[in-house]
């Protein structure tokens, strides 16, 4: 709860407000009356519009350059600047993260007439610095051309560029400074015309040239991305003259010819291909020889598919055969590496039989099995069992797969909001009305605006003037694009959203729908559909396949398959860049289009036509961020008109029907909508690349685990969630942690509600209550959104498909509702299926029970056993009256988990034969610090591992009290010694207090960031004297650190080994990478971000980039490695876990290190979670790093190895001393998992 007010309070409404949920959820319900409502309004407006001045003022005394115009944003032709050309406008992408927008810049001034000399003067010295660089770059040209023109003057030359070099370089670096400062500069550019034509020449050809040169930067790379995607949009709209004029724009060119890779001209040929014209693609054969490139697998495929269309002579097949086996290809491997679409193998094989008559497919590759010495049981055939069954036909899977399809094929779902609706007043039936007219004028403002952008676009056809935009606004029909912009507006709120976020949203719609149109187009779906078909017999129970995992039953029915398209798509994904830019295009459209009229709420104004959509600027401390913010005639119209429904993305539902399996990094999870296997942040590509280049068997693993999670199948408790539904709708509870209305919030300040002025108190007092009121509607949302969703699959069954981030730790993708919620959402979750509770199930339920209370932690199991048998009273009253009776499950530490329990304890305990009733409920087993377990079995720590639980030991240890008792321990002899802060802190000292710094020691934090955890603690103390805070958490931290060092000393010194290795590997330019013992490869995606300014005609865009070829981040690389490798370790242990649960017939899901299953299988689960911890921790995991990173980071021979490789190799090779505590202690632990 506190997580996520602090989540709340620092994002603000708008972000944690997700996708396509609309402002109309965010109504009053209270008691409160319509003059006090009107009253609070009233002082709100009057903050707000003081907020909007004091804004302006501060923009107006930094730099006088006004706010943006609200009325007049223009709409360029976002192809008529020379900025549009490609190799100036994509640029690295990154994740977005939005900073200071250039003040003013691309706007209209609000006073003219006291800018026009300024700008005048502005585009006069731009002009010049703009001609020295211009002249700077011409010399070096001049001087480069000598250079090669006389070799044998090669030295004297280099000597002379040096010098000059040296001359020019200070002016050099101002002008390129200033042409980056000033980012608007393209229209300066396009009006004024420099008087150095051929120089400047000279000089573009130049520029790109050494970005181009470096072929592997990934500039180079989404520069190629995107052109590539151009080419696969016209393949798309089966534009092949289109894709042809646009290939050639680069071909021509010699410097922008060297972004084309042989993947630009097969697109093209593909296209032809289709036409059946050869001649076009013998031409392009020609092309591609003529660059110097070599034709790949897929220009033979495209060459020989179009053969079989004509139904070439066999001279010309025969030859086409020829070339392709001189390049080193066989005709197998067209088969086995190419991928295709729609009818195109059957063409490719068609062409070859003509030759060939008696050609068969070679055979699918025989299924590889994955090594791993942890596994090696699992994977045994001879210990193959069948996959555990569903209780469901064929026929109701069928039938739930095609409502799945169906939901994903509408891009997204509209349900009923669980908030309670007031009886329709006239208001809101006259609000809705004007609602839907306004509306339908907006459809048709928008689409008008969007026909005339394409229109002009379509007019720039030359290679200067040429719009990469154009086809990407052709993808899909002009309604769609129109849907997704209305969309958008009705999902903002009125505190508005930033430029970035609305932008990446449009673009990225746009983008997932292109590529539901895609597969459709394929026949690709078509084909999941039919192999889904058979799937499904693996996993219903009236079907009995052969035993195979999912994974493995998926590939068998693939290969069988044999014709039709390929399941992957050719890589088609967009760069991060490019879908900002297109969202920013859709943005501006919508803004220019969406009127409202001035007088909709109030007759007696003037009926003018105002913009419902503004731009303004916002401080972010220092940062100035582009926000758009709707009209507040347009919000009060919204919320009088109080709608009733959400709007959600399909893939942010739970599914309804068990998901496709993973079989590789590309394919599996959602049936129609792309899903990746690896979460990263926007535009980070290397994760992406690690997967693809690690060979498929070493994957089989992590793939199968997440394939038994997400076969988990879930029902929602619905007694439970009636409860929570009732009190959300009566004001909540913020006890219960379910959040009240805002129409709850403290009343505003009423002291600032009749003047501009106010004391320093007053405007802290206005600033506390507008933090709280953001707070509050953001936990109210969140909620919302949660218990909607629930209600909406109140009566189904339903999955959580599963993915991972790039440490290996797992999680469900729908990211409303799901499993890893708060105790709201865990306590309305049930397993589908159901198990009897066998003899000790109903002890498990109440020892659970008593779990999610906290209050017998330190107690047995048998003793929480008597404590809950002890209060069956207690546990009965709650069950039968949980808001009416004593309410005792309301005092809780998990309250709403605590009332589910207490509901299944009495059904069971009133059955006939509890050990026979069918329980759908899960249980629960927490590691107890579960990475201080990881570090102490690392390092074989017998004093840590005693106090985590590793040994056996009649009552469970508590690390936070035996740490407490420690740093005690060391104040006492300071205070002994006169130690003033020591003597202070006598009696204050408690497990309370250390509990964060020490849970969090383990994941690094720093004695900075401890210290705070210290004083937050000390804070909620009220004897504690404030004036010793500092001085006080100081002291703490260092004894909490010391006695943490004392009782886990080789937990620290590995730690230690962690972090410094990482620091070297940091400092020598590279990334810390490493291989989980069950075969994940991962990299720490920290790099020194560097922002690239996106050009648009509302708002240059700062948009940080974070990527492979800048230089690591040293300082985040070194500090989260310990925490990222005890990640990756924790996450081995339940996949390894979760895998060995399948092969018993048992349901499992984790929350990272609490695990569940049902009340008849928690010994078996205990079992088996010992067991693989044991098996993971007897694998050699330091000296296996050690090995790789040695071989990784230090591969040079030793007479070329330079200092800093043997300092490296020095640290790498001294791996940490371990103790002698017997890991096979812990199978005996009973408080291990507990």
């Amino acid at each position: 709860m506190s997580l996520l007010r602090l989540r709340a309070a620092l994002l603000g409404p708008a972000r944690l407000r997700g996708a396509g949920i609309p402002w109309s959820v965010l109504r009053n319900y209270s008691s409160a009356s319509a003059k006090e409502k009107a009253r609070r309004n009233a002082i709100c407006e009057r903050m707000e519009l003081l907020e909007v001045l004091k804004a302006r003022v501060k923009q107006l005394q930094a730099s006088n350059v006004p706010e943006m115009t609200v009325n007049k944003v223009e709409l360029a032709p976002l192809g008529n600047d020379k900025y549009q050309d490609l190799l100036q406008k994509v640029v690295a992408p990154g994740p977005a993260e939005e900073q200071p927008a250039p003040r003013g810049r691309g706007e209209s001034p609000a006073r003219p007439s006291n800018w026009v000399e300024k700008l005048k003067k502005e585009m006069y010295i731009r002009q010049l610095k703009v001609e020295r660089k211009l002249s700077i770059a011409a010399s070096r040209l001049a001087l480069e051309g000598q250079a090669k023109a006389k070799p044998k003057r090669k030295d004297k030359a280099k000597a002379k560029a040096k010098a000059k070099k040296r001359l020019k370089r200070p002016k050099a670096k101002v002008a390129a400074a200033q042409s980056q400062s000033h980012t608007g500069s393209h229209n300066v550019c396009a009006h004024s015309k420099p008087r150095v034509v051929a120089v400047k020449e000279a000089a573009k050809a130049q520029r790109p040239q050494r970005v181009l040169e470096n072929k592997d930067s990934s500039q180079h790379k989404v520069l190629q991305q995107t052109i590539q995607s151009s080419l696969e949009c016209f393949l798309f709209l089966q534009q092949p003259e289109e894709a042809e004029r646009f290939l050639l724009l680069y071909h021509r060119s010699p410097v922008k010819r060297r972004l084309l890779n042989v993947n630009a001209y097969n697109i093209v040929m593909r296209i032809w291909a289709r036409k059946g014209c050869l001649q076009h693609i013998n031409r392009l054969f020609s092309m591609v020889e003529s660059v110097g490139l070599q034709p790949s697998l897929d220009s033979y495929a495209a060459a020989l598919e179009c053969m079989g269309r004509n139904q070439s002579c066999t001279e010309a097949i025969q030859r086409c055969m020829q070339q392709l086996e001189n390049d080193g290809f066989h005709v197998d491997e067209l088969f086995q590496k190419c991928l295709f679409e729609e009818d195109e193998k059957e063409k490719v094989l068609r062409a070859i039989r003509i030759v060939q008559p008696s050609y068969q497919l070679p055979p699918p590759p025989s299924p590889q099995t994955c090594k791993s010495s942890l596994l090696r049981d699992f994977y045994s055939k001879e210990k193959m069992v069948s996959y555990p069954k569903l209780d469901f036909s064929v026929q109701e899977l069928q039938e739930r797969f095609q409502q799945q399809l169906e939901m994903e094929l509408n891009n997204t779902i509209t349900i009923e909001s669980v908030e309670s609706t007031k009886p329709l007043t006239p208001q809101a039936i006259k609000a809705r009305k004007l609602l839907a007219t306004l509306r339908s004028q907006w459809h048709d403002s928008i689409l008008q605006a969007l026909q005339k952008s394409k229109h002009s676009m379509s007019k720039l056809k030359t290679a200067s003037r040429y719009n990469i935009l154009y086809p990407y606004l052709c993808l899909l029909p002009d309604e769609e694009y129109v849907g997704i912009m209305l969309q958008i507006l009705n999902t903002l709120s009125p505190q508005g959203e930033s430029l970035a976020v609305l932008a990446r949203e449009l673009g990225s719609k746009v983008y997932n729908r292109y590529i539901t149109r895609r597969k459709l187009r394929s026949r690709q779906l078509e084909k999941v559909q039919e192999i889904y078909e058979d799937y499904i017999h693996l996993l219903a129970k009236d079907s009995q396949p052969d035993e195979y995992l999912p994974r493995e039953y998926w590939e068998k029915l693939v290969a069988e398959a044999g014709f039709g398209p390929s399941l992957n798509l050719k890589d088609c994904s967009w760069p991060y860049m490019l879908i900002m830019r297109l969202g920013m295009h859709m943005l501006e459209l919508l803004v220019h289009a969406v009127k409202v009229p001035r007088n909709a709420l109030n007759p007696h104004l003037e009926h003018k036509l105002i913009p419902v959509l503004y731009h303004v600027y916002s401080f972010h401390s220092t940062w100035q961020v582009g926000l758009i913010k709707p009209h507040p005639i347009f919000s009060q119209i919204v919320s009088d008109a109080a709608e009733t429904l959400l709007t959600f993305n399909s893939s942010a539902m739970p599914m309804l029907c068990p998901p496709v399996p993973w079989t590789s990094p590309h394919f599996g999870a959602l049936v129609l909508n792309d899903t990746k296997l690896m979460r990263f942040v926007d535009g980070a590509i290397q994760h992406q690349l690690l997967l693809e280049h690690c060979p498929p068997v070493n994957l089989y693993p992590v793939l199968d685990a997440l394939n038994q999670l997400g076969n988990c199948a879930w029902k929602i408790n619905q007694p439970v969630l009636d409860i929570i539904i009732s009190i959300f709708n009566d004001k909540g509870n913020e006890k219960l942690d379910i959040p009240p209305p805002i129409s709850e919030a403290p009343r505003p300040p009423a002291t600032l509600s009749s003047s501009s002025t106010g004391s320093k108190s007053q405007k802290h007092e206005l600033l506390l209550y507008k933090k709280k009121t953001a707070e509050m509607h953001s936990l109210r949302m969140d909620a919302l959104y949660k218990l909607s969703i629930a209600n909406y699959v109140r009566d189904k069954v339903f999955w959580f498909p599963h993915n991972m981030d790039f440490r290996g730790r797992t999680y469900p993708c729908p990211p409303y509702f799901n499993h890893l919620g708060n105790d709201v959402t865990r306590a309305i979750l049930l397993f589908a299926e159901g198990k009897p509770l066998g003899p000790k199930g109903l002890d498990w339920l109440k020892i659970h029970l008593i779990n999610l209370t906290g209050l017998k932690k330190r107690n047995t199991l048998q003793e929480r056993l008597e404590y809950a048998n002890k209060i069956m009273e207690e546990i009965l009253d709650s069950a039968d009256h949980p808001l009416t009776g004593r309410k005792w499950w309301m005092n809780t530490d998990e309250p709403w988990q605590a009332l589910a329990c207490c509901m299944e304890i009495a059904k069971a305990s009133r059955s006939p034969d509890p050990a026979a009733y069918i329980s759908h409920f899960p249980v629960h087993q927490d590691g107890s610090c579960n990475g201080l377990q990881h570090y102490a079995a690392l390092g074989r720590d017998l004093i840590g591992a005693i106090s985590v639980n590793l040994m056996p030991c009649n009552v469970p240890q508590d690390v936070y009290s035996a740490v407490a008792q420690q740093v005690e321990e060391f104040r006492k002899k300071d205070a002994e010694q006169g130690v003033k802060i020591a003597q202070v802190l006598q009696g204050f000292i408690s497990r309370k207090v250390v509990k964060q710094t020490v849970m969090t020691v383990v994941y690094g934090v720093t004695r900075y960031g401890g210290r705070l955890q210290m004083e937050k603690r000390l804070k909620e103390i009220d004897e504690f004297p404030e004036e010793y805070l500092w001085e006080a958490s100081h002291y703490l931290v260092k004894q909490v650190f010391n006695g943490i060092k004392e009782m886990f000393s080789a937990t620290r010194d590995i730690q230690n080994w962690l972090t410094e290795s990482a620091k070297l590997i940091a400092q020598s330019g590279q990334t810390v990478e490493w291989v989980t013992p069950l075969g994940l490869p991962i990299v720490q995606p920290y790099y020194r971000s560097k922002s690239t300014v996106l050009n648009c005609s509302m708002q240059n865009l700062s948009v940080k980039s974070s990527n492979s070829n800048q230089k690591p981040d040293t300082v985040k690389q070194k500090n989260a490695f310990p925490p990222n490798f005890i990640h990756s370790l924790d996450s081995t242990h339940m996949m390894l876990t979760a895998l060995h649960c399948l092969r018993q017939g048992m349901t499992f899901v984790s929350v990272h290190d609490c695990y569940w299953t049902h009340a008849l299988t928690v010994d078996i689960m205990n079992q088996i979670c010992r067991q693989q911890f044991v098996a993971l921790h007897s694998e050699k995991i330091l000296q296996d790093l050690s090995k790789f990173m040695l071989k990784k980071y230090c591969r040079s021979g030793r007479e070329t190895r330079a200092p800093w490789q043997k300092k490296l190799m020095e640290q790498l090779s001294n791996v940490p001393k371990t103790g002698k505590f017997n890991l096979k202690k812990v199978m005996d632990s009973t408080y291990f998992f507990s």
